[in-house]
Order: C-alpha cells, then sequence, then structure tokens
C-alpha cells in the first residue's frame, strides 16, 4: 500500500500538532493529486472553505454560479484529463443541486467525488436549517457514499471515495461531512486506498473465454464491432486500433466511443444509434459474429431487443459483470480490464480484410451520403444547417478541439459531423441527456486540458438552463468557444410532435432574448451569423480568439437530424427522411 504521510510537525520538538477535520479534507485532496475543485460555499461546509482560503496557492477552487455548474465542470474535467473531478457544495439545497449532475456521471461512467457540508451531529434527523438526508438522496445515482461524523473518520473515508470512484467502472462518490467533524481536531494521517475487502473492481480475465472469442472471431464471414466509453475509459485506444487492423473488422461507436480512434480510420465505419449512421445501424441486423467493447448495450443503440442482431453470436468484452446478459444475451463473455482482455486476444485473432464485407459498408454509405449527408453539410436551401456549422468547426480546428456538445438535435448533428484525431475529444451528456450538461463542462474541459481548442455546441434550449456559468467564464477567464445553433425551439422535441405528434408543438417554440448583449455583458466577445457567406470567417475568428468567444448561429426553425431510428423500433427500420 502506497503510504502518503500528511502531519503537522513542531519545528523545534518534534511533537505532531493535531489539525481539524476542515484542514484534513484540504490534505486529503492535495495527497490525491487535486489541484482544481469546483463547487459553492455555504454555511455548512464554511469551515472547509476556510481552509480552502488558507491552501489557496495549491488547490485553486472554482466558484461557479450554481452548484450543477460544479458537478458539469468537474465531469468535463475528468472526461478530458483522465483524473477524478471534484465538487463541493453546503448542506440542503446546495447538496440537492449537485444530484443532477451526479446522476449524469453516474450513467456516464465518471470519475466524481463530491463532498458537502452538514449540519452537526447532534442535529440530524431534527429537521434544521438546511439539513437534507443527502446520502439517502443520492444513494440511487452514486457508486458510494458516506456520511462523516467524526474528523478521525476523514482521512479514510476520503481514501476509499477516491480509489472507488476511479477504479474498475469509474463513477461518482458522495462525501458528507456533518459541521462539527470539520471543527474537531485529531491527529492525521493519510494512507492512499488500493483495496477494498469485497470490492473487487477489476475482473481475472478468463482465457479460456478469449479462446472462444477468438475462435468465434476468426471463423466469422460479417464481423462487426460495436465499441463504446470503456476503450477511453480503459486507455485501450492503441489496443482498439491494433484489434481492428488485424482483424480487419468493421468497427462503429456509441456516441460516449467516439473520438477513441480518427474519425478518418478506414475501419471507422461510424456511429451506431438513434441518430446513428445508416450502414452499421442496418447491418448490425444481418453480420454473423457482435463484438461489442466496453460498451452496454443502451436502449438507444440497441432499440427493439427482440429484433437486435438474432442473427448474430454476440461477444461482450466488459469490466462490470452487472452490464452481462442485462439487456442482449453475450455467447461469449469476455470479464475484464478492456486494455488487457484485447491485448490478450490479439495474438489469437487471424490477420484478415473481409474486403466484399466493407463493401457493403460503402454502398450504404453512398445511399447515407446522398439522401442525407450531402445535404446536411453542403445544403442548398437558404437557411443555415447544423451540420454545417460542424463541419466548419472542423475546418478550422483542424480536427484537434475537444467538442463539447448539451443535448438536443445539435447534440446529434455533433456527434455525426465532428471529426476527430485525438482521443477524450467528444463530451457529452448521453445516458442522462441532461440539458444544461455544455456550457459548465466545456469550463472543466478547458481546465482540464488547457493546451487544447475547447468548442461548446450548445442549443438555444439548453444553453439557458446554465447561461449563469458565463459568470464563471467571465471570472476565471477560461478561453472556452461557445458556439448557440439557435432555431427558436426545444428542437429534438420539436422533431418528435412534427413526426410523431401531427405537428402539434407544444411548448417547445422559444421566445430568446439577445444572447450577444447577454454575452457581452459578461464581457465576452460576441457574434451573430445570420447568413451562409458570413458562416466561415466567423468561425475561423472565434477559434483563433485567444479568449472566451460567443458566436450565435441562427439555423433553419425546422429542419431534422436523420437518420433516425422511432423509439422502440428495430435498428433496421432506420430512417433517412
Amino acid at each position: 500500500m502506497e503510504v502518503k504521510t500528511l502531519k503537522k510537525e513542531d519545528s523545534k520538538t518534534g511533537k505532531k500538532i493535531r489539525i481539524s477535520g476542515a484542514e484534513a479534507v484540504i490534505h486529503c485532496l492535495l495527497a490525491e493529486g487535486i489541484d482544481t475543485v469546483y463547487g459553492y460555499p455555504g454555511g455548512a461546509i464554511m469551515p472547509i472553505y476556510d481552509e480552502l482560503y488558507k491552501f489557496r496557492n495549491k488547490l485553486h477552487h472554482v466558484l461557479t454560479r450554481h452548484e450543477q455548474g460544479a458537478t458539469h465542470a468537474a465531469q468535463g474535467y475528468a472526461r478530458v484529463s483522465g483524473k477524478v473531478g471534484v465538487a463541493m457544495a453546503t448542506s440542503g439545497p446546495g447538496a440537492t443541486n449537485l444530484i443532477t449532475g451526479i446522476a449524469d456521471a453516474q450513467i456516464d461512467s465518471t470519475p466524481m467525488v463530491c463532498i458537502t457540508g452538514q449540519v452537526a451531529r447532534h442535529l440530524l434527523g431534527s429537521d434544521a436549517f438546511q439539513e437534507t438526508d443527502i446520502v439517502g438522496i443520492s444513494t440511487p445515482v452514486t457508486k458510494w457514499n458516506h456520511q462523516i461524523t467524526q474528523a478521525s473518520e476523514i482521512p479514510e473515508i476520503i481514501a476509499k471515495a477516491f480509489y472507488i470512484a476511479r477504479s474498475g467502472r469509474p463513477g461518482p462518490v458522495l462525501i458528507d461531512i456533518t459541521k462539527n467533524a470539520q471543527f474537531e481536531e485529531f491527529d492525521f494521517d493519510y494512507q492512499k486506498c488500493t483495496a477494498i475487502r469485497s470490492y473487487n473492481p477489476y475482473p481475472k480475465i478468463d482465457k479460456a473465454k478469449i479462446s472462444e472469442a477468438a475462435e468465434l472471431i476468426n471463423g466469422a464471414k460479417k464481423p462487426m464491432i460495436v465499441w463504446g466509453q470503456g476503450i477511453i475509459l480503459g486507455k485501450a485506444e492503441e489496443e482498439l486500433k491494433a484489434f481492428i487492423e488485424k482483424s480487419g473488422i468493421p468497427a462503429a461507436w456509441t456516441i460516449l466511443g467516439a473520438s477513441a480512434i480518427s474519425s478518418s480510420h478506414p475501419l471507422n465505419v461510424g456511429m451506431v444509434g438513434m441518430h446513428g449512421n445508416y450502414a452499421p445501424n442496418i447491418l448490425t441486423n444481418e453480420c454473423d459474429v457482435l463484438i461489442a467493447l466496453g460498451m452496454r448495450f443502451d436502449d438507444r443503440v440497441t432499440g427493439d431487443l427482440n429484433t437486435y442482431a438474432k442473427q448474430a453470436k454476440v461477444i461482450h468484452f466488459e469490466i462490470d459483470p452487472s452490464e452481462i446478459n442485462k439487456n442482449v444475451h453475450a455467447d461469449v463473455a469476455v470479464l475484464g480490464d478492456v486494455k488487457e482482455s484485447l491485448a490478450a486476444i490479439l495474438p489469437q485473432i487471424n490477420q484478415n480484410s473481409h474486403q466484399s464485407w466493407h463493401d457493403i459498408f460503402k454502398e450504404k454509405y453512398t445511399i447515407e451520403f446522398e439522401q442525407v449527408i450531402k445535404n446536411d453539410i453542403h445544403p442548398k436551401k437558404p437557411g443555415l444547417t447544423m451540420g454545417e456549422v460542424i463541419e466548419q468547426i472542423n475546418i478550422a480546428s483542424n480536427h484537434q478541439a475537444v467538442i463539447v456538445s448539451d443535448v438536443g438535435q445539435h447534440q446529434m448533428f455533433t456527434c455525426r459531423y465532428a471529426k476527430f484525431e485525438s482521443t477524450k475529444s467528444n463530451i457529452t451528456s448521453g445516458g442522462l441527456g441532461t440539458m444544461g450538461f455544455a456550457l459548465p463542462a466545456a469550463i472543466g474541459a478547458k481546465m482540464g486540458a488547457p493546451e487544447r481548442q475547447v468548442v461548446a455546441v450548445i442549443g438555444d434550449g439548453g444553453y439557458q438552463m446554465t447561461i449563469q456559468e458565463l459568470g464563471t467564464i467571465f471570472q476565471t477567464n477560461v478561453p472556452v468557444k461557445i458556439v448557440v445553433l439557435n432555431n427558436d425551439f426545444l428542437g429534438m422535441v420539436r422533431q418528435w410532435q412534427q413526426l410523431f405528434f401531427d405537428k402539434r408543438y407544444a411548448s417547445t417554440e422559444m421566445t430568446n432574448p439577445d444572447f450577444v448583449t447577454i454575452a457581452q455583458g459578461y464581457h465576452i466577445e460576441a457574434k451573430k451569423v445570420t447568413k451562409r457567406e458570413d458562416l466561415k470567417d466567423a468561425v475561423q475568428a472565434m477559434i483563433a480568439s485567444e479568449k472566451a468567444f460567443f458566436l450565435e448561429v441562427r439555423v433553419e426553425k425546422e429542419d431534422n437530424v436523420f437518420p433516425m431510428i422511432p423509439s422502440g423500433a428495430s435498428v433496421s427500420d432506420i430512417r433517412l427522411s
């Protein structure tokens, strides 16, 4: 076990000096290598904030404008940096405001530690001012949580929190600390956690399962790979690339798996799912072996489970045993860290090309290009499209940007058309679909990778859910780029209303404010584009800026994102229009 002792000693006598629980929290964070914390202070966590002030030269605190913004910023930081994100809030409403971000991190497997203040131990259960049972509330949406009522518990519990958050399948952990525990003093000693009894985050790889999987893959005539975020979380990008290049198998991705390998890789056949590419969706129901790598068969990927890949043998590489056979039956389940599993199977895989099978993917891509892609990226109609905006961002950033998208039509256009050459470049809210995610997440992403260009792509609806985080950008001078694709609608809901509710646009049309003036009010450079001939220069100016930049693009009000698989339909029922 790695031991790191942080004890204050009197320089003359060598005696240990007792420290408060609040100061202990700071030492724990520093011992875990944390340099950035997102949060919002309040009464029940004030002792910890008082210590943060004393350590501000070592630990940077980012004051967000809402606690939800703190969790999303911590998510963005974690997703880009690969480190654990940290968010803090006070008790009661401060703590409950973290829940949306915690739930988002849970379903998207993002490592995050949230620390909340709580009323003093003797007041627990008395309905004291700003008392809320945040442990009970957060239990369904955390990987682990714990309430600390004595200062002496702090080192062990925080060490466990970080180990649990980052190990195995990552996720959020919440630690609730009563106010008395923050004031109490004790002799501080910190030991990093490297194991917990009964918690096995890395299942041992079964060599027999590796051989079974290799035999199926080598015998397949029409194999197909679908990879998810597990590849990125497991740092298995190089292993994935080697696996697909040796096997010659066409490989598709879920939205959270995007960027694990280059968008331009010849074996990368696009995105699966509700608004994914035509070829990989259709051919899911024609492949003879489906190899799932670090993905969980989400309903937006599978559509109707009664018709999903029934003709195929399914091989599922997965670190979390609870995901095996949860939605789709696996003929061969390979449990373990996907990086190790792919390395283990690679020597047993035959060199292959599957050229005739690839030709079918190319034929179907041509169909999609002619009916959908060409019109999205190079439109002939007067109004601007979301697809052409994304294409201009690709060009201006040379495919190197981290793109943080919110939730809605713009998210699907972004995932479909953004081009990535580096991993950890596509940051979005996948499983929970949280509107308001992108703006604060982009702040965290830029702080997690300051050397990279970070562009937030947001709809006019989601933008207004966390628009107050412009204040965080102003105060911290973080140079994020913000693109709002404004169609004066809740676009995805409107699309469903058009297609499935006879165009009854109930409560989806928006009367929006002057977004440019609002951005300028926060001293952020801002522009608005309404004409195609102005788009390229505006995007290039945004990317070239060394400061934060806001760009509003007025797009067609009633444009739709296709292809589309209606909710609950088979992946074979994908619509091109």
